[in-house]
């Protein structure tokens, strides 16, 4: 304790337990702030109740002492943040001769756990050179490996972990995974022996045990977290196919085993969550687990995956030489408009190459029909990434017109034009592609481009709810969202403040939402309906179709925003609301099944006004 604290407590003016928290703070000993870094006390005044530190980001900082108590620790002078200041020419030195003692000195100095971006932060500029440290790291990175006394994982945003105690690297590992509580912990274990294993050398005796151990976790998981389960055992294959001594016992659970016992759709969903890697070890156990329908039984998983999955599955067919069926099902699914973002995202990308078989005008009809369900639909959007390509890929448009004839071509164009999802500047420069590459659709830009921004014609409840929607965006989420920017931008740091990124991310949503409102609005003319001609479909009608067999449903034709699908009501602007306009009882129409998907031709038996 320090003399004049002491005299404090001696005299009953302080409790002890203050004194020794005061004493951390007296002239020449280290603190650390949350935003000022790691500071030394230069002096202080008791009865004025100041400190003034030297830190890092603000030499000679006046402090309160109550706030300085409150908001700073105390760290030894041997701590690494405390020799930064005190002896950074000394570590600076270190950083030369020793680097692997210099990362774990920096480790030992925080708990044991640093990722990779809080060492370059600790270490970049302060000791490192800023221009030296990118190379510095990975030259130290190997030595650390080599040196088996830091567990270096797979992923950047992991932690490097400080091995402890007499134990070896070996015996460390195993240790780490017989210690850890759930599936994610042996996950990790698993990851680091596999990248380690050479620590182990020719005696397999310290893994072998480990193998009981995941055949149990793994088949308990597969009730609950399948994919937790795929991962742990993928990872325990690539563990042994790492090592030479190490064989899978006979009655080893395997990945074929698993996905046999479960449903593809439930599959799909587990396995999309797994890194590319592990998805790749799922799908190439398929020909284990099914034999001869292995290719039929992944169709089904392909649709659902996700877009690491679809890329994974498509190079594992293209691999076994199946990539015709794989086609053969890509080619059927975009006949029946059944084709999913990720998958057609695939074809638009592999169009000259694997794809090129179905690279079709189906495909840009394909691609605008899910930018406009999406937009139409309620919730978020899945679409964005396919939306996003169209402009970024600068070839894509360019590629798609050229497979078209003239009138698929101006078809294209006239639907793009029309299409509700993108805005006018985008719209003209997707347009100048399609012009450039198919000239006689220009004629569209002059009189047909002008519709793109003609009135939309609406139900008067789907205006209110766009209303209410713009209403509650500008009056209450907008606010709230500056005030959350706020709160997190005062948690400091905001390379790594989540909360903020966050709060950035909803702030641009917010606003393009809200400008996208406000444009609809302004385009909308509300209407009840009333009074519509029926001699023909028209919006406001509803119309009674027959199939080929006789058997009849009815459609109503509603306003822009009215699509409904549970109630067979859809939007004179989308597909089926467009194929049906116009037309008159005993026309027969070239439209999709609302249930199937499938193309067929029906018959109109009647139309009537709808009542609302």
């Amino acid at each position: 304790m320090h003399p004049d604290v002491a005299k404090l407590v001696d005299a009953g003016r302080i409790p002890k337990s203050l004194g020794e928290r005061l004493s951390q703070l007296s002239p020449g000993n280290f603190c650390l702030h949350k935003s000022f870094g790691a500071g030394r006390v230069r002096e202080w005044d008791l009865p004025a109740k100041r400190v003034v530190v030297d830190f890092e980001k603000s030499a000679n900082q006046v402090m309160d002492l109550q706030f300085a108590l409150q908001k700073t620790e105390w760290i030894a002078a041997d701590d690494f943040r405390a020799r930064k200041i005190g002896e950074n020419e000394t570590l600076r030195a270190l950083s030369g001769s020793d680097p692997v003692a210099l990362v774990i000195h920096l480790l030992e100095s925080h708990q044991g756990r640093m990722t990779a971006d809080e060492i370059e932060r600790e270490l970049c500029g302060a000791v490192i050179p800023a221009d030296a440290f990118k190379k510095w790291w990975e030259d130290a990175k190997k030595r650390v490996r080599e040196s088996r006394r830091v567990v270096l994982p797979q992923k950047r945003t992991d932690p490097l972990v400080l091995r402890v105690g007499d134990q070896s690297p070996a015996e460390a590992m195993v240790a780490e995974f017989e210690a850890a509580r759930d599936i994610k912990g042996m996950i990790r274990a698993l990851e680091a022996i596999a990248a380690d294993i050479g620590a182990f050398g020719q005696d397999p005796k310290a893994l072998t045990r480990l193998l009981g151990d995941i055949d149990d976790a793994a088949r308990k998981a597969a009730r609950i977290q399948l994919g937790q389960a795929l991962q742990l055992v993928a990872a325990r294959d690539e563990v042994i196919g790492s090592s030479k001594a190490l064989a899978l016992g006979d009655h080893a659970v395997t990945l074929a085993e698993l996905i046999r016992e479960v449903d593809p759709g439930k599959l799909a969903d587990d396995a999309a969550s797994l890194p590319s890697a592990r998805q790749r070890a799922v799908y190439e156990a398929f020909p284990e687990a099914y034999g001869d329908t292995w290719v039929a039984r992944i169709m089904r998983v392909f649709d659902r995956v996700g877009a690491r999955g679809v890329g994974e599955i498509a190079r594992i067919l293209t691999d076994r030489d199946a990539l015709p069926a794989l086609l053969d099902h890509l080619r059927g699914s975009i006949t029946r408009r059944a084709i999913g973002t990720d998958a057609l995202i695939w074809v638009c990308r592999e169009r000259r190459s694997a794809s090129a078989g179905v690279f079709s005008a189906d495909v840009g009809a394909a691609v605008l029909n899910l930018l406009e369900h999406d937009h139409l639909a309620d919730g978020p959007r899945k679409t964005t990434r396919l939306q996003a390509l169209l402009g970024d890929d600068k070839t894509l448009l360019t590629d798609l017109v050229g497979v078209m004839d003239v009138n698929e071509a101006r078809n294209f164009a006239r639907r793009l034009l029309e299409c509700p999802v993108f805005g006018d500047l985008e719209k003209k420069s997707l347009m100048a592609r399609i012009i450039k590459a198919r000239p006689e659709t220009g004629q569209l830009v002059g009189g047909e481009s002008a519709r793109s921004e003609e009135s939309l014609l609406v139900s008067w409840p789907s205006l209110e709810r766009k209303k209410a929607e713009l209403d509650e965006i500008v009056r209450v989420r907008i606010p709230q969202n500056t005030k959350d920017i706020s709160i997190a931008r005062s948690y400091g740091d905001l390379r790594e403040n989540f909360e903020y990124k966050s709060a950035k991310d909803m702030q641009k949503y917010l606003n393009h939402r809200k400008n996208e409102l406000e444009r609809e609005i302004g385009r909308a003319r509300g209407t009840d309906f009333k009074g519509v001609d029926a001699s023909a479909v028209n919006i406001g009608t509803i119309v009674t179709l027959a199939d080929a067999q006789g058997s009849e449903h009815e459609t109503t034709v509603l306003g822009a925003w009215d699509s409904d699908p549970e109630k067979q009501t859809v939007s004179y602007l989308s597909e089926v609301g467009k194929a049906l306009m116009n037309r008159k009882t005993g026309d027969e129409v070239a439209i999709r099944n609302a249930e199937t998907g499938e193309p067929g031709t029906f018959v109109i038996r009647a139309i009537r006004p709808y009542n609302p």
